[in-house]
């Protein structure tokens, strides 16, 4: 089953994506830029860019950047953050089924949490039309380790899932019938994988991870309505219990799985 395109699905979401997600360290950047040999002369392309983290981190080392998201608000976003920052990266409302040689050749395609929206084979099988050959394709991921730093977040994933547990897209993306993003490249002509990561420990404003919860698909105030207040009330009681001066403590690894041609 194909994840189900919905292109306003983060409509609601825009102002606390920004506020609430982890942003992904330079480190990152300059590793998967070292993998794929990007340098000043390469395009690249980042297919769902949100708020435009991903490709504003790439522009510092790419010639230009042609950025992609179906919501015009995310793109609205991601222009006003790339302001006094880059000016190399250029914002389109497109999605993957949008993508087409007509948009030129590039070195690097990459996704930050968004791959999972698309149906990734034909996404897989369209960029290997307009990647040059020695290009690659970049997933950036993060997720939390099992430390005691992170001692806070289950009673946090409980509170999620009551409230977010029954949205149908999460159900599938989830299950274990949805195969991992690695075995979709390994079908795919991407199919040389490495993983670079790196661990960091952040304190974070209890505000700040509770705007993270409304900027996920399934928790998000379009999706809960006036359960919203609810939701925040419920994550800003649980967390100002262990908060310390306001802050939560996070150790949380950030990834990007590299596919290659063989």
């Amino acid at each position: 089953m194909i994840t189900p395109f919905e292109p306003h699905r983060f409509q609601s979401s825009v102002e606390y994506y920004r506020a609430g997600r982890p942003v992904y360290p330079a480190a990152l950047f300059r590793r998967v830029v070292e993998l794929t040999g990007l340098n000043g002369s390469h395009r690249v392309l980042d297919i769902g860019c949100g708020p435009g983290p991903v490709a504003i981190g790439f522009a510092y080392f790419a010639g230009d950047v042609l950025a992609l998201d179906p919501e015009p608000l995310m793109l609205a976003a991601a222009r006003e953050a790339a302001q006094g920052l880059v000016s190399n990266v250029t914002f389109e409302q497109a999605s993957s089924y949008d993508l087409a040689p007509s948009m030129g050749r590039f070195q690097l395609a990459t996704m930050g949490r968004s791959f999972h929206w698309m149906d990734r084979a034909d996404t897989l099988a369209r960029l290997d039309g307009i990647l040059e050959p020695n290009g690659a394709v970049a997933l950036l991921d993060d997720k939390h380790l099992d430390l005691p730093d992170n001692h806070w977040l289950a009673g946090c994933k409980d509170i999620l899932k009551r409230y977010g547990g029954d949205d149908p897209v999460r159900q599938h993306i989830k299950s274990r019938e949805y195969a991992r993003h690695e075995a979709v490249l390994l079908d795919s002509p991407f199919s040389v994988l490495q993983r670079v990561s790196v661990i960091e420990r952040r304190a974070v404003p209890v505000r700040s991870f509770v705007d993270r919860a409304c900027s996920m698909s399934s928790t998000a105030p379009a999706r809960l309505g006036e359960r919203t207040a609810d939701m925040r009330r419920e994550l800003e009681e649980l967390l100002e219990g262990v908060a310390r001066a306001g802050q939560i403590f996070e150790v949380v690894e950030f990834s990007a799985l590299i596919a290659f041609r063989a």
